[in-house]
């Protein structure tokens, strides 16, 4: 395991400033406002944040951070486990290597995790996969009897067992948040420029089938479905990811936390656009906030049925042609 604290997701605070930092911050305010409203629709510089209701704070995070902060949420839902063990691996990762999937650490200790080949965690190959790694960690989790009664750092100092365990603590306020965020009734919202080159629609469709594929709450059709604009172009692929009828609430929480996955992973995947229930979230517009779609869209005429809307128990997850 890493013996250092890495660099992790910033929780916004005030800081104490001086006369002359308080003149530095107003100047760089001024220009990441014009950024951040007249570029890109408002989207501003490439970051996530997650947030609940009942906190005036969020949790910032880097694209990198965010997706693989939604990876180990993802591979928790799809085990079926509850927002107690996500948050208890958030805070693990953050601790381990700030959510970076980290290449090197510690002797042998590599990943999320920062998991070790020579202690059985498996090949270096393996350990490099997020959804590898996570679930790793949620097997040796729900080994442990009680865990989620437990204090966080201890849960996560048994399946760990680090030089340092009372380090994990100071992650539980953020990584509580940003499981509720993914699974639970927060929310987490990405802004930054929207995609300029064509991504993957099979990608985006094979890695989730690949998380949630030993879950079977989920169907997704084989092939992308492209849409073309007026010249014939095609402009973008749509992966449709729809919840069986038999899966009830556990198919909804996997339904919410594969639509923040397709957010958190927007930039890497190409993805230009995610709609589920009665909300979308476009690149590049409205700060990287959610939407909400009602009859016409948030740009569409009142009464008019937006193209874009997900059906009730769907996902559809648009992708840059």
């Amino acid at each position: 395991m890493t013996r250092n604290d890495p660099p992790r997701p910033r929780r916004r605070r005030r800081p104490l400033l001086t006369c002359a930092g308080v003149l530095v911050l107003l100047a760089l305010i001024g220009y990441f406002a014009v950024q951040y409203n007249t570029t890109n629709g408002g989207g501003g510089a490439p970051h996530c944040t997650a947030s609940v209701r009942t906190s005036p704070t969020g949790v910032d995070m880097t694209p990198e951070q965010a997706g693989n902060a939604a990876t180990i949420a993802a591979v928790g839902v799809a085990k079926g486990l509850p927002d107690r063990a996500l948050a208890i691996a958030l805070a693990t990762a953050m601790q381990e290597s700030g959510l970076r999937n980290l290449p090197h650490g510690d002797r042998d200790s590599l990943g999320l995790f920062q998991q070790r080949t020579s202690m059985g965690w498996g090949t270096e190959e393996q350990i490099m996969d997020p959804v590898y790694s996570a679930g790793k960690f949620y097997d040796h989790l729900v080994e442990i009897k009680g865990y989620a009664q437990l204090p966080l750092t201890e849960a996560a100092q048994e399946v760990q067992r680090s030089g340092y365990p009372e380090a994990y603590a100071k992650h539980e306020t953020d990584a509580v948040v940003m499981a509720a965020a993914f699974a639970g009734d927060g929310e987490l919202t990405c802004g930054g420029p929207a995609p300029t080159a064509p991504g993957d629609p099979e990608k985006v469709r094979t890695e989730l089938t690949r998380i949630f594929a030993k879950a079977k709450m989920h169907d997704a059709p084989a092939e992308p479905r492209r849409t073309q604009d007026a010249a014939g172009k095609v402009k973008e692929a749509e992966v449709t990811i729809v919840e069986k009828k038999d899966g009830g609430a556990s198919a909804a929480r996997g339904s919410k936390v594969m639509a923040g996955w397709a957010v958190a992973n927007s930039r890497g995947m190409g993805v230009v656009r995610v709609s589920y229930g009665p909300a979308s979230w476009v690149a590049g517009q409205a700060k990287g906030e959610w939407q909400q779609l009602g009859t016409g869209g948030p740009q569409g005429k009142a009464g008019a049925v937006d193209p874009h809307r997900a059906q009730d128990g769907s996902v559809r997850i648009f992708v840059a042609q």
